[in-house]
């Protein structure tokens, strides 16, 4: 669950089709990474994206990436959680982005790459808390566009076993 300055987000994580990038992602939260952070990119209609940035736009240190597991049947549908990653494949460290949409030009078999962006889990609760967030009004900072004016924390990441 992230507990986060617009209210709260509860993801469920599909450890059987995503098992190193769910590992990876619980890790980040057992660990604080994400306590602290902010949703430093927000695209309406698009993404919110986050689990990376301090609110002051410097970004956290990382573990090593991970591998890229795209081809796991899952899909960049609206609600869903999937890794951040740069033009590199198997980049993926800490940040994460929820879609606002369904976004199949992300999934590997439609994206320009050949490769997409792996999906891991989706929203079971506070959807409501997505829609808020990507309403935000945004603002270039430095090198970084679309960065909410007023900074979106994510104040606690907790994992809750089922």
């Amino acid at each position: 669950m992230l507990s986060t300055s617009e209210g709260d987000i509860t993801l469920e994580l599909d450890r059987e089709k995503a098992p190193r990038t769910v590992d990876n992602f619980v890790q980040y939260v057992r660990s604080g990474h994400y306590d602290g952070t902010i949703f430093h990119r927000v695209i309406d209609n698009f993404m919110i994206q986050g689990g990376g940035m301090q609110p002051t736009m410097i970004e956290k240190a990382t573990r090593a990436p991970i591998p890229l597991e795209t081809r796991n049947g899952l899909q960049n549908l609206r609600g869903t959680v999937a890794m951040a990653r740069t033009m590199v494949p198997d980049s993926a460290t800490a940040q994460f982005f929820i879609n606002l949409r369904d976004n199949a030009f992300l999934d590997a078999a439609n994206s320009r790459d050949g490769h997409g962006y792996a999906v891991f889990g989706k929203v079971v609760a506070g959807m409501e808390v997505v829609e808020r967030i990507k309403s935000a009004p945004t603002t270039t900072r430095g090198p970084h566009q679309n960065v909410p004016v007023t900074p979106i924390l994510i104040r606690k990441a907790v994992f809750l076993e089922k």
